[in-house]
């Protein structure tokens, strides 16, 4: 009798969660763990089961009370307190080498912790990554100064709150996408990043995009696929 190998399963069913374990063969990269609300159980759980189908493992918008708890179970485990973010990296990681380049350009040093979410989900991806910290439009002089360390990447993130307008600057020196991150940072009018994001949406400069406010991971995320796609064999 011909023997057939079983079929992986698709889904981890937990008692709180249905864990995608079938991502990372459909869309590249696998599933990515929200942290926040969810208990240390709950988060054991999950990131038990991508553990257990040999995923590294990025989980984000971790409070320092989740990392102790998940530190316990998981030795191998990074908590990144900046980023808020709880990585797993498995001994052989499943992923193949890439030049894949991802530059992250923050305006202030009040932006890090949304850059930081940004440069660990790329190294999550496997993605080079360049950071560029504290050359906001207050200073003009200081992005052009630094030009030569991101003009080549494959995709920019630029970090910014306040007026937000760093990404049309970026997007002006450069032939990539540039995603912009609006962040929360700023004085009563900024009204908690909203400011920020009507003005990167309202960008002039053609290569911008943009995603939600103090979204890091989104921003990282779209911009790793275009950098790693753009290396793939054709």
């Amino acid at each position: 009798m011909e023997s057939h190998e079983l079929a992986r399963p698709t889904t981890a069913q937990l008692a709180t969660a249905s864990v995608d374990l079938d991502r990372h063969r459909r869309c590249g990269f696998p599933e990515v763990i929200f942290g926040q609300g969810k208990t240390i159980e709950q988060l054991r759980e999950v990131v038990g089961a991508l553990v257990a189908n040999g995923e590294d493992v990025l989980a984000t918008r971790i409070d320092t009370e989740q990392a102790a708890g998940l530190a316990t179970t998981f030795r191998r485990g990074r908590y990144n307190a900046t980023a808020r973010t709880f990585r797993v990296s498995q001994p052989n990681p499943n992923r193949p080498s890439t030049t894949a380049w991802v530059a992250v350009i923050s305006a202030g040093t009040s932006d890090l912790s949304v850059a930081e979410e940004a440069r660990e989900t790329l190294d999550w991806m496997g993605v080079r990554v360049t950071m560029i910290h504290d050359v906001g439009v207050a200073g003009p002089h200081r992005l052009p100064a630094r030009l030569a360390e991101f003009a080549d990447a494959d995709a920019v993130v630029v970090v910014a709150g306040m007026e937000g307008a760093l990404p049309s600057i970026v997007g002006g020196y450069v032939a990539c996408p540039v995603i912009g991150v609006p962040t929360s940072v700023g004085y009563g009018a900024n009204f908690g990043g909203v400011a920020a994001l009507l003005s990167m949406l309202n960008s002039c400069a053609a290569n911008v995009a943009v995603v939600n406010i103090d979204a890091g991971f989104k921003a990282a995320y779209l911009a790793g696929l275009i950098a790693t796609r753009k290396h793939q064999p054709s």
